[in-house]
């Protein structure tokens, strides 16, 4: 298989603001900027950023000994050796730090009694993500993290710059992927075409659009993520961890046997005052959960962005530390949307990019967070390419298991409650076994399957559903796998495998022979072999 992997008119680079209709691969640089393979150091301003970075850790035990100690000298001394150190060491860091940006790596040199110098091959680079904390913005600075491959496996953060101007920070991000881009079609160019082409540009692009800016009422559908909305049990957590470091546990509970029966006579005098709190933190509690969620919500997700520059996609997010992810085009292989019941009755949906080569994907592949489902579509029609094809439904047998499976457990084990004697088990277990029936309905109407022509789609679960869809040159494999039970029902799983996101996506309880027409339809070249006489070998179940 190949891809095309000419650029479309407009989508090859960001042409020279001076000069119209020049090429975009030209590499001479525009009035003003940098000179190329320069080498360059961080910003005087990493001084003070490092200062105050190492000082976080030292800041309470200082205090702690200020205060114990009544200001005695020894500690008074030992606090401004302390800083003074701290301030040397970033002065260190800022004279020793250097990077260089050549035609084929990046170099960074640093350390001065330990010198390290590291290279960084261009081709192998996944993405290059700009991140700006709060103490970085106070002084207009950034942090650049280039991921690359290396070792066979994948580095999440092959190297780190920190800390450069903002400005400093979005040129480098730009070179870096400018000068892959031309090393990698240099090579393409001299050799055989890559057959895994990436997500194809949208031809009325231009080189610098914004398809998405969150809209304030986005920021409501918090409440609806079970991760924000459990917040407050986090940061509950989180403070009964801290008040733990300051209370001794053994002490506490020889206290407690001690005055047990004093606290057990106040509890009985005091109970009704006891239940209207406990009601009262239970419903403070509730109140709190969908504010705390929209808070950490707009905290994470302030101001998301997604917006083309170049050959590339980038969304920029976040209140306090402001986090840019680059993705190019080329290693966009298709897209995900995901959601759960509750937010199905909403019609919301969250929208990922199937990349190839990106560590933490779940969190830098994201291209938008939960929203309307039609609007969505529409970003992907713009930014992407839309699935155009319709889903087939699954055979009545996967009905049958997704009911057996959701039903026949539960109700199995409220028999055996009851014949125990356990009634409240029992009933309780065939409550389960009721709610078991919508479940497997609905899991069985999420089942789907198609392919437009140019991409394949699967779709599968109910409490967290996922809709894949993938370029077709994206497709490396296929692989089917059968259980006793579906091999006696003629069905089988049919997993789509690529080289991109997860690795490979399940369409489940699919008919067997039509799961083998359906594949051989996408890519014949690479089911025909597995074939006998136009039918289903034994090895196709091999993939």
């Amino acid at each position: 298989m190949s891809a095309d992997r000419d650029p479309l008119p407009g989508q090859g680079g960001q042409e020279h603001p001076e000069r119209p209709g020049a090429d975009p691969r030209d590499t001479e640089p525009a009035a003003g900027e940098p000179e190329a393979d320069v080498e360059r150091r961080l910003s005087p301003l990493s001084v003070v950023t490092t200062a105050i970075t190492y000082a976080r850790s030292a800041v309470v035990p200082v205090l702690v000994a200020l205060v114990a100690g009544d200001f005695n000298p020894w500690v008074l001394g030992g606090t401004v050796a302390t800083a003074v150190l701290l301030i040397v060491s970033g002065l260190v860091r800022y004279l020793t730090v250097r990077y260089l940006v050549t035609e084929e790596r990046l170099e960074i040199r640093s350390g001065l009694v330990s010198r390290s110098r590291r290279a960084v091959p261009l081709e192998r680079i996944r993405g290059v993500d700009v991140t700006s904390t709060l103490l970085h913005r106070v002084f207009g600075l950034a942090v650049v993290r280039i991921d690359a491959a290396g070792g066979g496996a994948l580095q999440q953060e092959e190297a780190k710059l920190d800390a450069v101007t903002a400005a400093e920070a979005e040129r480098l991000r730009a070179e870096l992927l400018r000068r892959r881009s031309l090393l990698v079609d240099r090579e393409e160019d001299a050799g055989p075409e890559d057959e895994q082409g990436g997500q194809e540009r949208p031809e009325a692009a231009t080189a610098d659009t914004v398809h998405f800016r969150m809209p304030p009422r986005w920021y409501a559908y918090a409440v609806l993520s079970p991760g924000y909305l459990l917040t407050p049990f986090a940061v509950l957590a989180t403070l009964f961890g801290f008040l733990n470091q300051f209370v001794d546990s053994e002490a506490l509970g020889d206290y407690l046997i001690e005055r047990a029966d004093t606290i057990q006579r106040f509890l009985v005098s005091q109970w009704g005052t006891l239940v209207v709190a406990a009601a009262g933190a239970v419903a403070l509690l509730l109140v709190a959960m969908p504010l705390f969620a929209v808070a950490s919500y707009m905290i994470n997700q302030w101001r998301f962005t997604l917006r083309r520059s170049g050959d590339s996609l980038v969304t920029e997010r976040g209140l306090f530390t402001r986090h840019s992810v680059t993705l190019e085009y080329r290693r966009i292989h298709g897209h995900e949307l995901r959601d759960n019941p509750v937010q199905r009755l909403g019609s919301l949906v969250r929208l990922s990019a199937v990349v190839t080569g990106l560590g933490e994907t779940a969190t830098r592949a994201a291209l938008l967070p939960l929203g309307p489902r039609a609007e969505v579509e529409r970003i992907v029609a713009r930014a992407l390419r839309p699935f155009e094809g319709r889903l087939a439904a699954h055979p009545a047998a996967a009905r049958s298991r997704r009911l057996f499976r959701a039903v026949v457990p539960p109700l199995a084990g409220a028999v055996l409650a009851a014949a125990l004697g356990w009634s409240w088990a029992a009933g309780a277990l065939l409550l389960l076994a009721l709610l078991g029936v919508p479940l497997g309905l609905d899991r069985y109407r999420s089942l789907g399957h198609g392919y437009d022509g140019q991409q394949v789609s699967v779709r599968s679960g109910s409490l967290r559903r996922t809709q894949a869809t993938v370029a077709r040159s994206a497709v490396i494999g296929w692989r089917w796998r059968q259980t006793l039970f579906q091999r006696r029902a003629g069905l089988a799983t049919l997993k789509v495998t690529v080289g991109a996101g997860r690795g490979g996506y399940d369409a489940v309880d699919v008919d067997f022979a039509e799961s083998v027409a359906f594949a051989g339809g996408v890519t014949p070249e690479l089911v025909a072999p597995f074939l006998v006489d136009g039918r289903a070998g034994r090895s196709a179940a091999d993939g």
